[in-house]
């Protein structure tokens, strides 16, 4: 008997049951922002990912050459597919272009609570829109989606924070541009490194003579929790210089995604942590993550603006901003929580069969209410009454509908509820109408 290989999970009824109805509830949610659905191949050139994210990327992959002389990999995440196909087309579309896909990915990662190394993700995109209006409508959405699974506010938040405000404090600080994103990389890391390990990876980037003090003004950007206090903070901090007008245009941008979240009703998951940075290379402005606000304080999901991909990819100069839902941390948390759980259909009915004309009978009554939608379930062999009756009760049918002797020659169908044991007596003819009335 093989096993199933490491970090890969087995979808029994059961779990595949829990897994459709997250599927379910995330399409659903976006149809009401109107999102569109689309979708991409699991297998992409090696190229694309080491494009979008370096050549260190290769070693969390599967990848290999294909019989073509390819080198090729199982799609890590969908957003550079993204990109190349909107990228393509993206000069005959209308704007802003509004797409969500659900589908699986690959990382060869180790696996461990929460993280495989084959897992779905909710991915949803807004193209074609520079304004904050775009990231707002994003938030809300993915705090949307996690409220129709019955999370509230006392269950998750979103951390929002802003790689635009960040460049411009290193710009302010004096810091070159090749530099930005490694600091963004102390700055991502803050809280799993000490302040020890902090600030010797800053001394490598700025010196020892700056380290210190560039470490202090991180610590007190990532402090402020307000965006009254942010404001206050960067006038004062900000003196006059080439920033100052990016500054104003980021603060102006941060009030008007507050109003709109406040309008949407959806400021109150919303808390403002300057330490998110996600460690992509490729995010501009707004990013966001959102958490658990118990036990481990798991990432349900993260994303953020990123203007540059498109036309990095081979686009043109498309604005973009996006997140992921996983559905791994999902659903455990759904779990712990009691908001979902396993969920198998079961049959409108169950034809209980005396003799072969009487399944020759039921049967093409079975198909005429299939076709009506109607979920039916018969034996496909004949066995006794009392066998038929236990194999009903067990598909959790609620009627059982009987085809004997007596039945076929009166055409007077018995009908016995298996809920609460009363029996009722219908015409054949009217078999269809009563099930749909009694479902």
């Amino acid at each position: 008997m093989f096993d199933t290989l490491p970090g890969f999970r087995e979808f029994l009824p059961e779990a595949c049951s829990v897994r459709n109805a997250i599927f379910d509830t995330w399409r659903q949610t976006a149809a009401r922002f109107n999102f569109v659905e689309y979708d991409a191949p699991l297998l992409e050139p090696l190229e694309l990912y080491i494009e979008k994210s370096g050549p260190e990327i290769v070693s969390q992959l599967f990848n290999f050459e294909d019989r073509g002389g390819r080198a090729v990999a199982l799609r890590p995440e969908m957003t550079p597919s993204l990109a190349r196909l909107v990228g393509a087309r993206a000069n005959a579309m209308r704007r802003p272009i509004k797409w969500f896909s659900i589908g699986e990915n690959y990382r060869y990662e180790r696996p461990q609570k929460g993280r495989t190394r084959a897992f779905y993700q909710l991915n949803a995109d807004i193209l074609g829109d520079s304004s904050p209006g775009a990231d707002a409508e994003l938030i809300a959405l993915l705090i949307t989606s996690l409220k129709r699974f019955g999370l509230t506010e006392n269950d998750f938040y979103i951390r929002l924070s802003d790689r635009g405000l960040w460049t411009s404090f290193l710009e302010v600080r004096g810091l070159e541009e090749s530099a930005y994103f490694e600091v963004l990389g102390v700055i991502d890391k803050l809280e799993r490194n000490s302040r020890e390990e902090s600030l010797n990876s800053l001394s490598a980037i700025v010196g020892e003579g700056s380290a210190s003090d560039l470490l202090d003004s991180i610590e007190t950007m990532i402090g402020l929790k307000d965006f009254s206090d942010i404001k206050d903070y960067i006038e004062t901090a900000f003196p006059e210089s080439s920033a100052s007008e990016k500054v104003s245009k980021r603060l102006d941008d941060w009030r008007i995604v507050f109003e709109n979240l406040e309008s949407l009703g959806c400021q109150e998951f919303v808390e403002v942590d300057l330490g998110i940075v996600r460690g992509l290379a490729y995010y501009t402005g707004f990013v966001f993550e959102a958490f658990e606000r118990s036990g481990e304080s798991r990432a349900l999901a993260g994303g953020g603006r990123y203007d540059t991909l498109v036309k990095k990819m081979g686009g043109p100069d498309l604005p973009a901003a996006g997140f992921a839902m996983g559905d791994v941390t999902l659903s455990d948390c759904l779990s712990e929580k009691g908001l979902i759980g396993p969920h198998l259909p079961e049959p409108d009915a169950y034809m209980v069969i005396g003799d072969s004309t009487g399944m020759k009978t039921c049967l093409a009554d079975v198909a005429r209410l299939r076709q009506q939608g109607l979920s039916i379930e018969y034996p496909y062999k004949l066995q006794s009454f009392g066998k038929q009756f236990k194999n009903a009760e067990k598909s959790g049918a609620r009627f059982a509908v009987v085809y004997g002797e007596d039945e076929i020659k009166s055409g007077m169908l018995t009908i016995k509820d298996l809920k609460n044991g009363e029996s009722h007596s219908v015409p054949q003819i009217g078999l269809l109408e009563w099930l749909m009335k009694a479902r």
